[in-house]
């Protein structure tokens, strides 16, 4: 009869590795649950991005008129709010759809991402969650789906008078709904905006409501001001003061 071969003896090493796993369970449960140092970006980069967007959307449109005033008039005051939700939309796709980023915060060095992966302790860990494809077309539908609606349903409700209809009219009621919500819409903003003041998340209602915060898109990379400029002009600002200084004093000993 054969005899199976005897079973080597294990190193001791391993046995103390094995007597070290519950120990490290337990840390790595804790660590799971410990809370992070909250992730700070800075408020003035996240607004300077919305007014860069903002001014690069205002050189596009008036591009936009330029080109368009080679053709009727007609063209601009009739389909002004598709045109403008065209230029929106292009904007949005190769931005925000294509690389989670609008042109002004790839200035500012900022990007977005799910905050909905971060919750509680991985608030601050290294790896920054993508957009999902769910956030991105909802930030679409609101920011340029969103205003088009609106400014096209201000338009013909203006234009058709229902705000000086009868309190009866169906037509009236639907527009004080709509000055209704659009005062609570204001009134939201301007509680998220004291919001992010305080806290420095979610600059817009909307980012808000997607969980879309915008945070550095390369950690490594220092916000750096030139000042270059504003001192060569105030140089130039006291040179030109003492200049007309100079000459009215002249003027005065000759006079």
């Amino acid at each position: 009869m054969l005899r199976s071969p005897s079973t080597p003896a294990q190193p001791e090493w391993k046995a103390s590795w094995n007597a070290l796993q519950p120990a490290l369970q337990k840390v790595r449960r804790s660590m799971a649950t410990a809370r992070t140092s909250p992730i700070k970006v800075m408020r003035v980069s996240q607004l300077d991005s919305d007014i860069l967007d903002s001014e690069l959307f205002q050189i596009l449109k008036d591009q936009l008129w330029s080109a368009l005033s080679l053709f009727k008039p007609t063209i601009k005051e009739r389909f002004e709010p598709e045109l403008l939700a065209v230029l929106n939309l292009c904007l949005f796709k190769l931005s925000v759809y294509d690389s989670s980023a609008t042109y002004g915060s790839q200035l500012q060095n900022l990007k977005y991402r799910n905050e909905w992966k971060h919750g509680g302790a991985l608030e601050s860990i290294a790896k920054d969650a993508p957009l999902s494809q769910t956030q991105k077309i909802l930030y679409g539908v609101f920011t340029v789906g969103g205003q088009y609606a609106w400014t096209r349903a201000n338009r013909y409700i203006t234009s058709q008078g229902w705000g000086e209809l009868d309190e009866d009219d169906i037509r009236n009621k639907v527009y004080r709904v709509l000055q209704s919500g659009e005062k609570y819409w204001k009134a939201f903003s301007l509680l998220n905006f004291l919001i992010f003041l305080w806290n420095g998340k979610y600059r817009t209602l909307i980012d808000r409501i997607l969980a879309m915060r915008l945070v550095y898109g390369k950690k490594s990379l220092n916000r750096q001001v030139s000042f270059e400029f504003l001192n060569r002009q105030m140089v130039w600002h006291a040179f030109t003061v003492s200049f007309h200084h100079n000459n009215d004093k002249k003027e005065k000993g000759i006079g």
